[in-house]
C-alpha cells in the first residue's frame, strides 16, 4: 500500500468536510492516507502562516511519502520560495515521493527543476495532477469524483501511466516533437519569470492552463513569454483548459481562439496545439514534469508519451481512453479512456 500525505501549502481550507472526503475516498483506492498536522491550519487567507506552512512542507519532505498530495491550490507558495529547502525535496524525490498537484503548485513543480537536478525526472517525481480537495473532496451532489481523473491519478501513482491523448486542431498531422515536458498555470509561471525560480528549459514541450482569466489576459500573459524569448526556445505549446472566465460586452467578438490566433500570428513557425485535458476543470489527466516526453500527432489526435520506449506507440489516442494502461499489450501501450 502507497503511503499519501495531505498538507495545505498554500491557501486556506473554508472547511474540514471536504479533506476529510477526499482522505476516505483516497483511502478506498489503496492509499495509506495520513493528514498533515496542519493542514487545516488558518491565518489570513493562508492555511497558517508562513513559517508554518514551510515547516509543514519540510515536514512532508522529510517523512517522504509515496505520494504529498496538496488539498488545494490558491496562493501562498510565492512567499515560500526563496526559504524552501529545494536540496531536501530533492532528496524526497529521490526516495520516492511524488509531489502532486496544479495551480499554485507549479512554483512548487518548476521552483524544483530550477534548482535541482531533477530535469530528467527518472523517478518521475513531480506530477501536474489533481488536488486533494478540489478533485477527490468533491460533494456527489456537486458531481463526485471524475473517474477519469481518478484513474489517471491511481495509474500515475503505480508507475503505470505511460501517455495521456486527446484531439487537438487539424493542421498538426505527423508532428512529431520530442523534449523536456514542463509548465503549468500560466499566471503563476509567469510570474516566476527573472527569478531564481524559474527553469531555463529549451527545446522542451511547455503546457499552460488557467481559470478566470480573460482571454485578452491569456494572450497577454502568452505574449509576454514570446517577449521574453521563452516561447520561441520550446518545441511546441500545448494549452489546456482555460475555465471560468466572463465574457465582456468590449469582446465585439473576442474569444480565446482570437487570442491564440494573435500569439500565433507574432509568433511565426510556433506550434501550439490547443485540446489537452488539463487545468480547473473536474476532468484532467496527470502530466509528468520535468520528464523526456514524445508528442505525436496523427490527423487530429495527439499523443504524449513518456513511456520507456516511445517507438512502440504507433497511435495517437483519443483523451477518453487516455488513462488506460493495458499490461497485457506486447507494447505496453496504454490505451485512451
Amino acid at each position: 500500500m502507497s503511503s499519501l500525505t495531505l498538507y495545505t501549502p498554500a491557501g486556506v481550507l473554508a472547511k474540514s468536510q471536504p479533506l476529510k472526503r477526499a482522505a476516505k475516498r483516497l483511502g478506498q483506492l489503496g492509499f495509506e492516507v495520513e493528514i498533515d498536522a496542519d493542514a487545516l491550519a488558518r491565518h489570513q487567507r493562508f492555511a497558517g502562516d508562513d513559517a508554518t506552512r514551510l515547516a509543514a512542507l519540510h515536514r512532508v519532505a522529510e517523512a517522504a511519502p509515496s505520494v504529498a498530495l496538496a488539498s488545494r491550490g490558491g496562493y501562498g507558495l510565492t512567499r515560500l520560495l526563496d526559504q524552501i529547502d529545494w536540496a531536501l525535496l530533492a532528496r524526497a524525490v529521490e526516495r520516492g515521493t511524488r509531489w502532486v498537484g496544479h495551480s499554485d503548485l507549479t512554483s512548487l513543480h518548476l521552483g524544483l527543476l530550477a534548482h535541482t537536478k531533477l530535469r530528467s525526472a527518472e523517478a518521475f517525481g513531480l506530477w501536474a495532477g489533481p488536488l486533494a480537495c478540489d478533485d477527490f473532496g468533491r460533494e456527489e451532489a456537486e458531481g463526485g469524483v471524475d473517474e477519469i481523473t481518478r484513474d489517471c491519478f491511481v495509474e500515475a501513482m503505480q508507475g503505470l501511466l505511460e501517455a495521456v491523448g486527446f484531439r487537438t486542431e487539424a493542421g498538426f498531422d505527423g508532428l512529431h516533437a520530442r523534449g523536456t515536458l514542463w509548465g503549468g498555470n500560466l499566471c503563476v509561471l509567469n510570474s516566476l519569470l527573472g527569478t531564481p525560480h524559474f527553469p531555463k528549459i529549451k527545446g522542451g514541450i511547455l503546457f499552460l492552463e488557467d481559470v478566470n482569466e480573460h482571454p485578452y489576459r491569456v494572450e497577454r500573459m502568452l505574449l509576454q513569454l514570446a517577449q521574453a524569448g521563452v516561447l520561441q526556445a520550446q518545441k511546441a505549446v500545448v494549452l489546456g483548459e482555460f475555465s471560468a472566465w466572463k465574457k465582456s460586452p468590449l469582446d465585439r467578438g473576442y474569444t480565446l481562439k482570437s487570442a491564440i490566433a494573435a500569439v500565433r500570428e507574432r509568433c511565426p513557425g510556433l506550434l501550439i496545439l490547443t485540446g489537452l485535458p488539463f487545468g480547473h476543470v473536474p476532468t484532467k489527466v496527470c502530466l509528468p514534469v520535468g520528464a523526456k516526453m514524445d508528442l505525436v500527432v496523427q490527423g487530429r489526435e495527439a499523443l504524449m508519451i513518456w513511456g520507456p520506449d516511445p517507438a512502440h506507440h504507433q497511435h495517437a489516442h483519443d483523451c477518453d481512453e487516455a488513462c488506460s494502461h493495458e499490461a497485457e499489450h506486447e507494447a505496453k501501450r496504454p490505451s485512451s479512456r
